[in-house]
């Protein structure tokens, strides 16, 4: 069986790393690269950035620090914000990152799930799905840093990704994100329990029970988090200690 991950993720505007809530109210939360340092020192499984407002400006700061990242850290790197087409792709894995991950294009360019997988590999490509209830109370899939609504459901959307060839999934609740309240362990159940493919947790870590939590009681491959990790006194090393001793095969 393999073991399950922690995977710290470190939201980037304009080259800083930056935490909110609901994809809303975002503050400074420091210097993703000295981050990344301390993460590498605690031998994180992986890292995932995600540029939040990408732009032509905020792409060469999102590579300067990746380029940095890279050549001083050892983990895998996934990195994600306004990827468009292949040399997008191509980009980001030539200075280090290890896999891309595709948010609204996969709504808008859903063909490019297809060519990136045949062209680099599906093992690179992460798609990343943020989701939320609707005025009607369903779950729907929201673009562009959740702002957009789709009218498509999220596994409606996941299936059409696995079929495309999406090597991975980066589930986020978009109520549940930046709550430190818990994640959304009900879908994230229905969909590991009825997919084929990794399923990555996000969005509602604050404490290591619900790492446990969403661990124990679904199938999910691994948890991505931020807030515990930039406004508690908690750390990987010791949610993977904490893990380990409550019965999760994580590695220690």
């Amino acid at each position: 069986m393999l073991k399950k991950r922690i995977i710290p993720s470190l939201l980037l505007k304009d080259g800083r790393m930056v935490k909110g809530k609901n994809f809303d109210n975002f503050r400074d939360v420091g210097n993703p690269i000295t981050a990344a340092k301390v993460y590498n020192a605690q031998k994180v499984d992986e890292l995932i950035f995600l540029d939040i407002c990408p732009s032509a400006e905020s792409r060469e700061k999102v590579y300067d620090v990746i380029k940095e990242v890279a050549t001083e850290c050892f983990m895998p790197l996934t990195v994600g914000g306004g990827i468009k087409n292949c040399d997008d792709i191509k980009a980001f894995l030539d200075i280090g990152a290890d896999k891309v991950s595709i948010n609204s294009s996969a709504i808008r360019y859903p063909s490019l799930i297809r060519q990136a997988s045949e062209t680099f590999g599906d093992q690179c490509v992460v798609v990343s799905i943020d989701y939320k209830k609707n005025i009607e109370g369903k779950l729907e899939v929201f673009i562009d840093s959740g702002k957009t609504p789709t009218g498509i459901s999220p596994f409606e959307h996941i299936l059409n990704c696995i079929s495309l060839g999406a090597g991975e999934i980066l589930l986020t609740n978009i109520d549940n994100e930046g709550t430190m309240q818990g994640y959304d362990i009900e879908f994230i159940k229905y969909v590991s329990e009825n997919t084929n493919i990794p399923i990555i947790a996000s969005g509602g870590a604050g404490t290591l029970e619900h790492f446990y939590n969403i661990l124990k009681e679904t199938n999910a491959s691994a948890v991505s988090a931020g807030s515990i990790f930039h406004f508690t006194d908690q750390s990987p090393i010791k949610a993977r200690f904490y893990l380990s001793n409550s019965g999760i095969n994580i590695r220690v």
